[in-house]
């Protein structure tokens, strides 16, 4: 894992579940090598913890790491909404954001400020999950507002990510009072378990080695902490 001043370290990524509700019990925890990003592990975790509780969670509320289109998705398509903020996926290199083109569903095609087309090119990228959009060179390049849009001689891209209907309606969430007291609530009630696990219960270095040893270790810790809420 990468520390905060440079370098690098071996290390383990702590992940919890935790209750919506004012004790912050913990509902589940599990341990990773450090190199397995947060969101990776996180519809496991959700659907273990519904199955396991018979729960049925109107929401999910993450930070922008967990933002990813198919954890989106996969809660969305059970009923659950996601309320994660979503990382801004423009293209850094254009001057114009996508966000400046418009999508036509029926013709499967964007068109520019301009009135241009950009056509679909190629099919999915299977690595990254986009669809290529691209207007032709000559019209780009003799069009009067190109330095505004593009400082490519090969024509304007625009990148569509596979199921970004799920993205719009997530966006639809932000500005809603639900969305945004979820997100005060897990910055006060969810962030400082953590701290807390590594000042009072010894989390900040686990006593033990191998992935499933410390996940006992931690297993332990948080229902230390269950009990001591409950007291």
């Amino acid at each position: 894992m990468r520390l905060k001043n440079g370098g690098l370290h071996l290390g383990y990524h702590t992940h919890y579940v935790v209750d919506g509700g004012k004790r912050r019990i913990i509902l589940t925890t599990l341990v990773t090598p450090a190199e397995v990003t947060d969101n990776m592990p996180m519809l496991d975790l959700v659907f273990h913890t519904r199955w396991s509780f018979r729960l049925k969670p109107r929401q999910v509320t993450g930070d922008t790491k967990y933002a990813t289109i198919e954890n989106i998705k996969a809660l969305e398509d059970q009923g659950i909404r996601a309320y994660v903020p979503l990382p801004n996926w423009e293209e850094q290199h254009e001057v114009w954001s996508s966000s400046h083109f418009h999508y036509e569903p029926e013709a499967d095609q964007y068109r520019c400020p301009q009135g241009q087309v950009l056509y679909r090119a190629g099919e999915v990228d299977a690595s990254t999950g986009r669809q290529l959009y691209r207007a032709p060179a000559p019209l780009c390049n003799s069009c009067p507002v190109k330095a505004q849009c593009t400082t490519s001689t090969q024509g304007r891209r625009v990148y569509r990510p596979i199921g970004v209907e799920y993205l719009e309606r997530v966006r639809t969430y932000e500005q809603t009072p639900a969305y945004q007291k979820a997100l005060r609530k897990r910055q006060v009630w969810v962030e400082p378990l953590f701290a807390e696990a590594k000042d009072w219960h010894g989390m900040r270095r686990f006593r033990f080695r191998r992935v499933f040893r410390v996940n006992c270790e931690a297993l332990v810790i948080a229902a230390g902490h269950n009990l001591q809420q409950l007291l």
